[in-house]
C-alpha cells in the first residue's frame, strides 16, 4: 500500500510541473491518431496504458496484448466532433510459446463538404470528401514472468479530396509487473516514423508569370505541399487492483501523456467490476484544453461455452465542445 501511494503522489505531484508553454502546438499532422478507442478506456479518461489487456492493447500498448489468452476481436465507434466518425477493428490471437500477434485497422470519415473560395465564400457548388486511415500489425511476447515487451507497424494514409498522403508509423510498449500484488506499469511510445507530404492532381495549377502580355500562353505547373510530422506520443501510467469483497473489484489508473504537438496531460480513472460481468467506470483529465469528465459502463455475457460478448459505452465531456459518446462491441474466445 505504502508503494502505491507514492506511486499516485508521484503522479499527482508531477502536474503543476507541466510546461504551460509549447511551442510546438499545432506542428503535427494526422490527427486522428490521438483519438482513443475502445470505450472501456474513454470510461476512465484515456488510461489505457497500464490497464489494456485485450485487442485494443494494439493502440494503447501493444505490450498489453499478451493478456490476451486465445482469441480476442474488438470494435469501436466514435461519434467525434463535427458529425465526424471513427471506427476501428482489431483481431489478437495468441500463439503458444510463440506470442501474440493482433491487426487492427482505424478509419476515420466525414460526408461531403462544400468547397469555398476567396471568390465563392459561400460556396462553389462543388464538394469534396476526407478520409484517414491506419493499418497496423501488432506483435508482443512475455520476456519475463514480469516483464512483456510488444510493438506495432502500421500503413497510414490521409486524403482530401484530389490529394493524400501516406507514411509508416512504429509504435511500442513495455508492461511491468512489479511482484507488489496487482501493480503494473505500463510505457508506450506511439507513431514514431518518417514525415508525411500530400500530393495529387488537386495541387496541379496552370501558371503564368506574365499574365499581363495578352499573348502569353500559361504552363502547366503544381503546387509543392510542406511535409509535416507524425503526432509522436509518450504515456506512462499504472494501474493497481483492489479487492472489496469475492464479488467486487476496483481498478485504480494514472497515466501522464506527452505529444509532440502540444502540451504533456495526465488522466486518473477508475473501474469497478461487479461479478466479473458489470462495469461501472469514470475518470477525469488534466491540461486538456476541454476534456475533463469521463463516464462509462460496460456487460460481458457469455453467448457459448467458450465465447463471451463484451459491450462497452462511454460518454466524455467536451466543454464548449460539448460532448462525445463511444460504442464498442467484443468477443473472446
Amino acid at each position: 500500500m505504502r508503494t502505491l501511494l507514492n506511486l499516485v503522489l508521484i503522479l499527482t505531484l508531477s502536474l503543476p510541473v507541466l510546461a504551460d508553454d509549447d511551442p510546438q502546438t499545432g506542428s503535427a499532422g494526422a490527427q486522428f491518431l490521438k483519438i482513443g478507442v475502445g470505450s472501456r478506456y474513454q470510461g476512465m479518461a484515456d488510461v489505457g496504458v497500464a490497464t489494456a489487456g485485450d485487442a485494443y492493447a494494439a493502440y494503447w500498448n501493444p505490450a498489453g496484448l499478451v493478456e490476451v489468452e486465445n482469441w480476442s476481436l474488438a470494435f469501436s465507434n466514435v461519434n467525434w466532433l463535427l458529425d465526424i466518425n471513427l471506427n476501428y477493428f482489431a483481431a489478437a490471437r495468441n500463439f503458444e510459446d510463440i506470442g501474440v500477434f493482433a491487426v487492427s485497422a482505424t478509419v476515420l470519415s466525414a460526408g461531403e463538404q462544400e468547397i469555398t473560395t476567396v471568390a465563392d465564400q459561400s460556396g462553389t457548388g462543388q464538394t469534396y470528401t476526407f478520409s484517414s486511415y491506419a493499418i497496423g500489425l501488432s506483435f508482443a511476447r512475455q520476456l519475463t514472468n514480469r516483464f512483456a515487451f510488444g510493438t506495432t507497424v502500421k500503413f497510414i494514409g490521409e486524403k482530401i479530396g484530389d490529394v493524400d498522403a501516406q507514411g509508416i508509423g512504429l509504435d511500442f510498449g513495455t508492461l511491468l509487473y512489479t511482484g507488489f500484488n496487482s501493480l503494473r506499469l505500463g510505457m508506450s511510445i506511439s507513431n514514431m516514423g518518417s514525415s508525411m507530404k500530400f500530393a495529387g492532381t488537386g495541387l496541379k495549377v496552370d501558371y503564368d508569370d506574365q499574365d499581363t502580355q495578352a499573348n502569353n500562353r500559361s504552363v502547366g505547373a503544381e503546387l509543392s505541399a510542406r511535409s509535416y510530422d507524425l503526432p509522436l506520443t509518450f504515456r506512462v501510467g499504472m494501474a493497481y487492483d483492489f479487492d472489496f469483497g469475492p464479488n467486487s473489484v476496483v481498478t485504480f489508473s494514472g497515466e501522464l501523456y506527452d505529444p509532440n504537438d502540444s502540451n504533456q496531460k495526465a488522466s486518473l480513472g477508475a473501474e469497478m467490476s461487479y461479478l466479473e460481468k458489470f462495469f461501472l467506470r469514470g475518470g477525469y483529465k488534466f491540461r486538456y484544453d476541454e476534456e475533463t469528465f469521463a463516464l462509462g459502463g460496460g456487460l460481458l455475457a457469455p453467448v457459448g461455452d467458450d465465447t463471451q460478448l463484451v459491450i462497452d459505452y462511454s460518454w466524455q465531456d467536451f466543454g464548449r465542445l460539448e460532448s462525445t459518446q463511444r460504442f464498442s462491441i467484443g468477443f473472446t474466445f
